[in-house]
């Protein structure tokens, strides 16, 4: 952007379309903050309390509300008798609104509402009213003794997916992440091939249990609605809502300051938001409503239960040149997401004929939906437990039968990696885990009463970049040690991964400034809009545009000290001059701009001074430029601040090269011989992520996606009763989740990638990268431990115990 442009816009903004790689300023700048294992900024608020979460969220006048679940998994809401509430102290009322409230949440990036409507029940825990009390105590005893009638007809419902697979339908493939597609003649190939391997793998639903609930503190200021929530997503879900209510965008806020996880179940808005924000309009009072850990696993998302076939035909030395995976999966009568199990089968591994193919049960069950990594975490389950099962087929180790089928392009689409690292961390992980003492002989080594085995798996999980835009401001501030800060702004958000640290790094190392000089702003939809969180794409998206609008702020102040965008260097507070480049020239800059026609000479005179070249009040000496005090330049603009915008969007990148993370994944396990107990021992993880923007969040990413893993592979499965829909283990004392006791010490390698094609950074995602094959390197680990293969998820010890070596 030309200086002339900047001065012309009230606000500059910096703009970049992915269409080609870029290099990064990351590699120049002084402060070289990006990378360093820095503590979480926003540490000390969570440890004392001080980070407020939508329910602490407090409002004069406020009162609190209950969601009434259906209790049958199909039919139609007949009456709802409040009478039994009368001689309860502190009940309001009770609110429902048969044609507005949600029948389930939304998926992650509509803009449009969720199906709408609750008159009609679809499944057991569908939210159909809500009870309003002066307290929380009130109000669910009030939502407990509310006596609805309903015309039941779950005798009709589909709650069984395994006789439902007969009926199982093509999937709107428009609405997806993934597409059916087909290449060469997969059945053929498959016929043809001197070895094959041909397996069906059963994944149960998952329940995506973030720590903090769905809650929302609704309330009007006169016609406008402002939402505490707990959103991943904050531009889509203030759409959704707008499209729910009728509202324009003027009418909605949403602020989302700290959310306690989400894992995908906060994506898209959920039943409790629209249901407050009706309760609230209608009593003219704040309204919060905090689900119960039972109504967050009835009534927002799981991940989809799948029914996979992988089918492998290689020749003799393990090349394959066939690789088929077929999945089913399931969701509610009219929801278009399916699970998209076949992402990362598309470009692992070599293969001229290929299949991918997707077909969908509907079931009356809680909406499936995102859960962490979907797609590749219960895909790459099947995938990579039939290639190691293919490795023992021919006696080749499970390394070698992946190098022997690395391929040189994405055979799907027949366009280059950006970058592929896969063998680097295969190799690298091997050698700390200690992959070559390994016997592979399956149930050879016993200590004690325990079997002990040892497995892996790759990992990969494409690389995406979606639209964001932020604000960058520095103003004057007495208060810091530089006499200056940065103020950064953006609706992205922290869901516990770390935005509140690794963009406070970004804004830091190219503003030349502390972190404590950094006040970062997120979670409020007033603000710029972002990608959110989720996908692995709010780092690389949020952070290129926040790296932007602090480029932007470093061309202007190269204009107004008279130095080109490509010499200046801010460090410590201080303007400087780098390397051997020329001055741009003061006076040149001023000639150029008298050369421009009379009236716009005018406007730019009246403007603040952004990107004026000709300092006020200061006579610099730029024939001898050496520094200038940052906060003294600032000091010399009206307001004594400037501000620019940085705005990312994809581009031609994505169509011309495949991007992803590759990782791997390494297990030990130990089986008790006599009871099939299952102990993960110990876990490595090497993974390839590009520029890694913090050692120590990053890392504890992966720490988080092994940990998953662990459930997959051994304890989560959502258990529905198949006779009246009922979700029979909806908290955590019957859903199982690892807890400390199952998780070993976990080792991370963060294996050292850059890619320039992802955004100007050269980051990629890397907490799901984790997740994606560690279950399954847990199950080969199980194998080899005891010489038994699990086709059905989760591997619970009666699986196990009459296939049990002697």
């Amino acid at each position: 952007m030309s200086l002339l442009d900047s001065v012309l816009q009230s606000e500059p903004t910096k703009k970049m379309m992915m269409n080609e790689p870029v290099g990064s300023l990351f590699n120049e700048t002084a402060n070289n903050l990006v990378g360093k294992p820095i503590n979480r900024v926003d540490g000390s608020l969570k440890v004392s309390g001080q980070a407020p979460y939508s329910a602490e969220i407090h409002r004069e006048n406020q009162v609190y509300g209950v969601l009434v679940s259906a209790k049958i998994a199909k039919g139609q809401v007949e009456d709802i008798d409040s009478s039994a509430l009368d001689n309860i102290p502190g009940i309001i009322k009770v609110v429902t609104d048969p044609k507005q409230f949600l029948r389930n949440s939304q998926q992650g990036g509509e803009t449009k509402a969720p199906t709408q409507g609750v008159s009609e029940v679809f499944y057991h825990g569908q939210p159909i009213a809500v009870v309003i009390a002066e307290t929380f105590e009130a109000a669910t005893e009030g939502a407990h003794a509310l006596k609805v009638t309903y015309k039941d007809e779950t005798d009709q419902a589909t709650l069984n997916f395994t006789k439902a697979l007969p009926e199982a339908h093509d999937v709107n493939e428009q609405k997806g992440s993934d597409k059916n597609s087909v290449t060469g003649d997969p059945e053929q190939g498959l016929a043809d091939s001197a070895v094959t391997l041909d397996r069906f793998y059963h994944t149960p639903s998952q329940s995506n249990s973030p720590m903090e609930p769905h809650a929302t503190l609704a309330y009007w200021e006169e016609d406008k609605l402002i939402l505490y929530t707990a959103n991943q997503m904050i531009a889509s879900c203030k759409q959704q809502v707008m499209d729910a209510l009728n509202l324009n965008k003027d009418q909605v806020q949403l602020i989302s300051y700290y959310v306690g996880g989400g894992f995908g179940s906060k994506l898209g808005i959920a039943p409790e938001l629209i249901a407050a924000a009706i309760a609230s309009k209608d009593l003219d009072r704040p309204v919060l409503i905090c689900m119960t850990r039972p109504q967050v696993m009835e009534a927002t998302v799981r991940r989809s239960n799948t029914r996979q076939r992988i089918a492998i035909g290689c020749d003799e030395q393990g090349v394959i040149n066939t690789l088929i995976h077929d999945t089913v999966c399931s969701n509610l009568p009219g929801e278009a997401f399916f699970e998209p199990a076949a992402l990362s089968t598309h470009y692992l591994y070599r293969g001229e004929n290929r299949r991918a193919n997707y077909k969908q049960v509907d079931m009356n069950q809680v909406l499936a939906g995102s859960m962490r990594a979907p797609g590749e975490a219960v895909g790459m389950i099947a995938l990579e437990c039939a290639m190691d099962e293919l490795a023992t087929q021919l006696d080749i180790d499970p390394i070698e039968l992946r190098r022997r089928n690395e391929p040189e392009k994405d055979p799907s689409q027949d366009i280059p990696f950006s970058t592929r690292q896969l063998i680097a961390c295969m190799e690298q992980g091997a050698e700390q885990f200690g992959w070559s003492e390994r016997n592979p002989k399956p149930a050879s080594q016993l200590e004690g009463d325990w079997w002990i085995g040892t497995g892996m798996a790759a990992s990969s999980r494409g690389n995406m970049l979606q639209q964001s835009e932020a604000r960058a401001t520095l103003q004057v501030d007495g208060s810091t040690a530089l006499g200056i800060k940065a103020v950064i702004e953006t609706d992205m958000t922290d869901i516990g991964t770390g935005s509140y640290t690794v963009f406070s790094q970004i804004a830091a190392d190219l503003l030349g400034l502390p972190v404590d000089h950094i006040e970062m702003k997120l979670g409020d939809s007033e603000l710029p809009p972002a990608s959110g969180s989720g996908g692995s794409v709010g780092a690389a998206s949020s952070g290129s545009s926040i790296y932007l609008a602090c480029e932007q702020l470093r061309d202007m102040l190269a204009e107004k000290v008279g130095l080109y965008p490509d010499n200046i260097e801010l460090d410590q507070g201080q303007v400087k001059r780098s390397g051997s480049h020329h001055l741009s020239g003061t006076e040149a800059a001023i000639e150029s701009l008298k050369d421009k026609a009379e009236g716009l000479k005018q406007k730019v005179n009246e403007k603040t001074g952004l990107g004026l070249p000709e300092p006020a009040n200061q006579d610099y000496d730029f024939s001898n430029f050496q520094s200038y005090a940052l906060a003294d330049i600032i000091a010399d603009y009206d307001e004594q601040k400037i501000s620019a915008k940085g705005q990312i969007k994809p581009g031609k990148n994505e169509q011309s090269h495949r991007q992803a993370s590759f990782g791997a994944n390494f297990a030990e396990v130990a089986v008790h011989k006599v009871t099939g107990e299952i102990r993960i021992r110990r876990m490595t993880g090497a993974f390839a992520a590009g520029r890694i923007l913090n050692h120590k969040t990053a890392t504890s990413q992966c720490y988080g996606g092994m940990v998953f893993g662990i459930g997959s592979a051994l304890m989560e499965e959502i258990i529905h009763d198949k006779r009246d829909g009922r979700l029979c283990n909806h908290d955590l004392a019957e859903y199982h989740v690892p807890v400390n006791a199952d998780v070993p010490q976990l080792e991370v390698i963060l294996v050292e990638e850059d890619d320039p094609y992802t955004n100007p950074m050269h980051i990629k995602g890397i907490g799901e990268t984790a997740i994606s094959g560690a279950a399954a390197a847990i199950a080969n680990a199980v194998y080899n431990a005891v010489g038994v293969r699990v086709y059905d998820f989760p591997i619970t010890l009666d699986k196990l115990l009459y296939e049990m070596p002697e």
